[in-house]
């Protein structure tokens, strides 16, 4: 049984399509330690540590554009913060695809939203390979920094000059060509010592979720950090499109969404892999959740229930509520899988024809078999989170990308931080010129092991496309009341990213 509330009606979006449009281009420098200053505000001292970045940064070979941005090969980005300067060097991830690319000067590869190599369906027909772009996030494990695209291994970078070590199957743990999701989530140390949790997907008819955890940090019992500690294999009926999931101490919760896949226009060289993909009308994703080893569910099979309808990527977080016995779950939701058809230039998509995504609780019960849910925003937003210390725990604050029309979608313009408890709004805005990607939120470090910062008690990062200057800024916020502490004005013209993280100085 669902229930939920009335979703919200529309009132159009306003922005400059010139100013938005700017910022798909090709990344053309790759810098090196190169010092940012503050043109407005100053550098917080206490904010030490590295925010990485990833996101496409080829979007053009030979004269010919990517079909889609999430075609474009992987660029990261690294801002070093350290006693309140900040340094910044970018290289793209050297993959066997970007390589063979750059020596041909041309498209060799199809790309799966849609990107055709030159010669039309002919040249692409029974071309099944797929270019590891590396192009999705970017996380530090180990000694290791990982640049993710969830069809396939990742690729190991230094994390201080970022270049590119090779395809990592982190010390056999992989198989050749095996998928690796490209949204780990971090367990700030649910069961005594901090994880990351991420999956795998090998999808068909039946599709399967391998479900890894890693430990972060050396343990005492001489486990080293990026060494698997965990490891299961779960098999559901259905084909599974899954980008992101949500942790609890006690589960792993995904959202099958209820999409088909017809491979036949990809074979035959029409159409992408992910254009293959469509909904499902009428029809309910499955909640899938899948105990974690570590908790008190271990051993248990995994409990499938249903959702409500519409698409997600992303979720916000998930906890455990100890007094109903509910899992609850909060995703972005879309009235439908948002694509781009083959006809369209994705520098030219009509924001009104494609649903926008908006906050959604869904409160679980897995021993009634019923899901609730309700709308906590109804804003269009995206790539929210939350205090990394509450990731798997409720949270009252959530920080997200958000448009400035507040019905209706829209490009992501504004920052808002959302009171789960209360509802209520603070909002920083980049409007009317500027555009912002994913806000990552860094708590302020405790002073002494005594002193515990305040679950809002931080600052937020926020890269912005600023369209007067055609180039992309850092804005540093408090993470407390969005008030604006600083703006360097990079100078680099990074497209929109996707997903980015914080390592902490050690």
């Amino acid at each position: 049984m669902i229930s939920s509330a009335t979703p919200p009606v529309a009132d159009g979006p306003r922005f400059d399509r010139a100013d938005w449009s700017g910022a798909f281009r090709n990344v053309g420098l790759e810098l090196s330690d190169e010092l940012v200053v503050a043109v407005r505000g100053t550098i917080p001292k206490d904010l030490a540590g590295t925010l990485y970045r990833n996101g496409p940064g080829r979007l053009e070979r030979g004269g010919l554009w990517v079909h889609h941005p999430f075609d474009g090969d992987g660029m990261v980005a690294a801002l070093r913060f350290e006693a309140g300067q900040v340094h910044l060097s970018n290289r793209f991830v050297r993959t066997e695809g970007w390589l063979a690319e750059e020596r041909a000067g041309r498209f060799v590869y199809r790309g799966v939203f849609g990107t055709q190599k030159p010669g039309g369906v002919l040249a692409n027909a029974f071309d099944l390979r797929l270019k590891n772009i590396a192009n999705t996030h970017v996380v530090r494990l180990g000694d290791q920094l990982l640049a993710l695209w969830e069809a396939a291994e990742p690729h190991a970078l230094d994390p201080v000059t970022l270049e590119t070590r090779g395809l990592s199957r982190l010390d056999g743990v992989l198989k050749p060509g095996e998928a690796f999701s490209a949204h780990p989530r971090f367990d700030p140390g649910h069961h005594g010592e901090p994880r990351m949790v991420t999956f795998g997907v090998k999808a068909g008819p039946t599709s399967t979720i391998r479900l890894m955890e890693f430990a972060t940090e050396d343990q005492p019992d001489g486990v080293r950090a990026g060494e698997l500690v965990a490891d299961s294999s779960h098999s559901f009926k259905g084909f599974a499109f899954l980008h992101d999931f949500a942790v609890t101490p006690s589960w792993a919760v995904f959202l099958q969404n209820a999409v088909a896949f017809n491979p036949l226009p990809f074979v035959f060289g029409q159409k992408g892999a992910a254009q293959c993909l469509a909904s499902k009308p009428g029809e309910a994703g499955q909640f899938w959740l899948v105990p974690r080893q570590s908790g008190h569910h271990a051993g248990a099979k995994p409990v499938q229930l249903p959702a409500p309808e519409g698409f997600v990527f992303h979720h916000l977080n998930a906890f455990e509520d100890p007094a109903s016995g509910e899992v609850v779950v909060d995703s972005i939701y879309y009235k439908d899988f948002p694509s781009i058809g083959p006809q369209v230039d994705f520098r030219e998509i009509d924001f009104a024809s494609i649903p926008e995504g908006q906050l959604r609780r869904c409160r679980i019960d897995p021993r009634s078999g019923t899901v609730q849910s309700e709308w906590l925003e109804q804003r269009c937003c995206e790539f929210a989170m939350v205090n990394p210390a509450h990731q798997g725990l409720e949270a009252r604050f959530a920080w997200m990308a958000v448009a400035e029309c507040e019905r209706g979608n829209g490009p992501l313009q504004a920052i808002e931080k959302l009171d789960l408890q209360t509802g209520e709004r603070r909002l920083w805005s980049a409007a009317p010129r500027g555009f912002v990607t994913e806000p990552v939120m860094v708590p302020r470090p405790a002073s002494s092991a005594e002193d515990s910062p305040a679950e809002d008690s931080g600052w937020v990062l926020v890269p912005v496309w600023n369209g007067a200057r055609c180039a992309t800024d850092l804005v540093i916020l408090g993470a407390d009341d969005l008030a604006e502490q600083a703006v360097l004005e990079l100078p680099l013209a990074i497209p929109y990213g996707l997903h980015g993280s914080w390592a902490a100085a050690t």
